[in-house]
């Protein structure tokens, strides 16, 4: 089976079929009906690509509604640690997240859905990854959470010295303080 649930509901773990011969390798990262057989019946509506040099920490991002954005990850070189953190009010798992490496030797993907922040770490000398997002961007949508917020410790997989931040994600609040419209 291609899918794996991962501890927190919702968040899908997604490993291709790879076919191997002496030529190299194929696998279909991305089939609509294998999606639809397992009930993931998402619209993907943009697609975004990002190169990143070790050390770089992107995240923690979402949109609110009426723009939220569902996430299929994956990597296409190197290696990352990929966070998703359940912000869904009133949720069980509130303030938990989930880690996982994803990278172009595993070729996992981790599905992502609405009411959740996501971030990665680079963990190779570069990554490249592209994400499948199930809306359009809107900035007066976007919100952020601070990497480093105590309340949610997340291990980075990197030494608070080699992380390389956006001004803008140095700028984001605390959970506590953060503008989120999801509820569970």
């Amino acid at each position: 089976m291609p899918f794996t649930k991962a501890d927190i509901p919702g968040l899908i773990v997604f490993k291709p079929v790879v076919f191997e011969d002496p030529r190299g390798s194929f696998f279909e990262s991305f089939n609509q009906a294998i999606f639809e057989k397992e009930g993931l019946n998402y619209y993907w509506a943009q697609d975004n690509q990002s190169i990143s040099k070790y050390g770089v920490v992107r995240g923690l991002h979402f949109q609110n509604p009426p723009h939220a954005q569902a996430k299929l990850v994956r990597v296409l070189s190197g290696r990352i640690w990929d966070v998703a953190v359940d912000i869904r009010k009133g949720s069980p798992f509130f303030g938990k997240y989930f880690g996982i490496e994803l990278s172009s030797e595993n070729n996992l993907q981790l599905l992502i859905p609405e009411g959740f922040a996501h971030g990665f770490s680079v963990l190779s000398k570069e990554a490249t990854v592209l994400y499948k997002c199930s809306r359009l961007y809107d900035k007066a949508s976007e919100g952020g959470i601070m990497y480093n917020d105590p309340a949610l410790n997340i291990d980075w997989k990197l030494q608070p010295d080699e992380m390389i931040l956006s001004e803008k994600d140095k700028r984001t609040s605390l959970l506590s303080a953060c503008h989120n419209l999801f509820e569970y």
